[in-house]
């Protein structure tokens, strides 16, 4: 499958860069990404919208085929948003969760089984998302969030593979990696960020917008049964 043409030399891509470039930003798994040319950037209209969710989801199993063609480490797919530029932190995490549940619901009618490295269920402490069978962690970013690592100028979400995690602790290099992003982020936003956790331990979901949420938080996501799942039955 052909990546669809990406938007590397639309401006929001470029001030991306610049953000993930700064000495400041945390993530060296990202700065590792783009270094590497493995950055794939879309840039759609508005994250409040179902307007671009026909582009994002056929880049989205592009990027997942490329992955299983040259399962390379460091590999990432943005996709920024034009706007709007004044969510609060409450309203950007209720949009992320809609485009995220539009593109699961796509997959599932087009008869893509879950990855059946992690759970389905968003409460699971195994969950993670599934599109075209290749599990993912979603990384949300926007103008108004709390943690600066998360406070690019426009809404964008960030999808990493989950396969490249387990690649890494198979490596014996996750432990260092995770060190080194959460002394960084540490010494950017002058606190720990109670978020993180390791996969296994509670959910990932929890973790997704960047905002703190309580032990109550209920994940709005609810996974679809895939057509060919249904036709197989029980």
């Amino acid at each position: 499958m052909q990546f669809p043409r990406d938007d590397r030399d639309h401006p929001q891509a470029a001030a991306f860069r610049d953000f993930i470039r700064d000495t400041g930003f945390p993530c060296v798994g990202a700065k590792s990404a783009l270094s590497k040319g493995q950055m794939r950037i879309l840039v759609a209209r508005d994250i409040t919208s179902t307007w671009d969710d026909m582009r994002i989801y056929p880049a989205l199993l592009a990027f997942a085929a490329r992955y299983r063609r040259q399962p390379d480490l460091f590999q990432s797919f943005a996709v920024l948003f034009e706007g709007p530029g004044d969510l609060d932190e409450d309203g950007f995490e209720r949009h992320l969760w809609d485009r995220v549940q539009s593109l699961a619901d796509k997959d599932a009618w087009l008869g893509h089984p879950w990855d059946v490295r992690v759970s389905h269920e968003p409460d699971s402490p195994h969950f993670s998302l599934s599109f075209a069978g290749e599990a993912f962690f979603v990384v949300g970013l926007h103008p108004r969030a709390s943690r600066p690592a998360r406070r690019f100028s426009s809404p964008a979400l960030v999808f990493n593979l989950h396969a490249q995690f387990e690649q890494l602790r198979e490596m014996g290099r996750y432990e260092k990696l995770r060190t080194s992003i959460l002394q960084r982020d540490e010494a950017l936003a002058g606190s720990v960020n109670p978020m993180l956790a390791r996969h296994g331990e509670v959910s990932e979901a929890r973790q997704y917008s960047g905002r703190a949420v309580d032990k109550d938080w209920l994940c709005p996501f609810r996974p679809r049964e895939s057509k060919v799942e249904a036709a197989e039955g029980p």
